[in-house]
């Protein structure tokens, strides 16, 4: 086992570097160098040895490439999710939970399997076509890797397969030029984060802070293994009293059931996210940032943006069907509560994991430039009377996935400064 005594003093610190950069590699040389110069023991280091580059300390931009700070400034970078081998998760109790009975018999069937490989196909070119408007509007595009998600992976507490890397609203939240990593609460979901890694070093390399949220064990205690559901009456009842399928055995959360607005974040206690988790998010942003708690009348919380997605400086779309118990308070502050139209979407359309309501789950490219569904003529509607030109784009088959556009996305940089909208 290698052991490396402490050295005291400024230059003792940078002979310590150099013999532990020595011992690891030439490789490593810039990369200790710039840990210990950050620390007090460094103050009076020696200037680094002249030697190969390494690209983790190369001077940081004055712009780094990860910045934004609400759902609306101009977007300039984004990352868009994956279809390739997506795999339909498990029928476990945290996705029996999170699902609708009539398609229960439809996990039963594939669970752990691939989804159906027409619907995967037509997914993934209506994903390409998505990437190819964005580039056109101006937007750069960037994607995680296409991994094997039917790799079974065996944990000390569960034993699951993947699931997919198509929703990174999900698991990665970028709040000023931070990208935080959400530790997740689906089993089939826990090394989803692989799919991402390689583009998150690459913005660390270049300036961005890179937080992983604590990463749950999800062992049985995380969930509750009894929830008893059998009807869409016993989720209105069950969410009505507070209760959920996670427990609040340790922290876990969703980064999709956030959403920004500058200084103010809002959250929903979810399906997948939990009070731990939300307290978490709460200590690690303040004081800069505040965290506030909002709740729906909705018989299956889990992600926020179907139910209340924030489009403007005190701009909201609620849900009409979900609504929002705090909803007053928005209006207090002067902000603009906007009621969606019913979706248009037609019942017999596959919506696995996910509700009709995803006519609402947009991407604003800028205050007056949003992406939404071609088929959805009565939101196009709504949106010109805004003031907001619609760049209209078809994912019907995407959607069955679990998400729209704005699920299926992740914005790294938007151009913009921190302000606050909510008082």
């Amino acid at each position: 086992m290698l052991r490396v005594r402490c050295l005291r003093g400024g230059s003792r610190g940078a002979e310590a570097a150099h013999l532990i950069a020595a011992l690891l590699g030439r490789s490593a040389n810039g990369w200790v160098q710039r840990a210990f110069q950050s620390t007090s023991i460094a103050a009076a280091a020696q200037p680094r040895a002249e030697g190969p580059v390494d690209p983790v300390s190369e001077a940081v931009p004055e712009e780094c490439p990860v910045c934004a700070y609400n759902e609306w400034d101009p977007l300039e970078e984004v990352i868009v999710g994956r279809a390739e081998n997506a795999q339909v998760p498990p029928f476990s109790v945290e996705v029996k939970a999170n699902t609708y009975e009539k398609h229960w018999p439809f996990y039963e069937k594939f669970g752990g399997q691939s989804f159906p490989k027409d619907h995967l196909k037509k997914a993934v070119a209506e994903i390409e076509e998505m990437c190819n408007i964005l580039r056109h509007e101006g937007v750069t595009v960037r994607r995680p890797e296409p991994l094997d998600w039917s790799m079974q992976y065996t944990t000390p507490d569960f034993t699951s397969p993947g699931m997919y890397a198509a929703m990174p609203r999900d698991i990665l939240m970028v709040v000023g030029n931070e990208i935080i990593e959400a530790p997740m609460a689906w089993r089939a979901r826990f090394f989803e984060y692989r799919a991402y890694r390689p583009l998150i070093k690459e913005y660390f390399k270049k300036g961005a802070k890179w937080t992983t949220a604590p990463k749950p064990t999800m062992s049985d205690e995380l969930y509750d293994q009894d929830y008893p559901i059998r009807t869409v009456e016993d989720r209105h009842k069950l969410a009505a009293q507070g209760k959920f399928v996670t427990t609040e055995h340790e922290p876990c959360f969703d980064a999709a059931d956030f959403i920004r607005a500058g200084r103010d974040l809002f959250v929903q206690r979810s399906q997948v996210t939990n009070y731990m988790g939300i307290e978490w998010m709460r200590r690690h942003l303040a004081p800069d940032y505040k965290i506030h708690i909002i709740s729906f009348k909705d018989p299956n919380p889990m992600h926020i943006d179907a139910t209340f997605n924030i489009i403007g400086p005190g701009l909201v779309l609620s849900n009409p069907d979900r609504p929002c118990r705090q909803i007053e308070m928005f209006k207090k502050a002067g902000w603009t509560v906007v009621k969606p139209p019913v979706p248009l979407i037609p019942d017999d359309h596959p919506l696995w994991m996910s509700s009709k309501w995803l006519s609402m789950n947009v991407l604003m490219l800028d205050e007056k430039r949003v992406m939404v569904d071609a088929n959805e003529h009565t939101i196009h509607k709504m949106f010109e009377n805004l003031g907001i030109q619609t760049v209209k784009v078809n994912i019907r088959h995407a959607n069955s996935l679990g998400g729209g556009f704005h699920c299926w996305t992740t914005d790294v940089r938007r151009r913009g400064t921190l302000q606050s909208y909510f008082h």
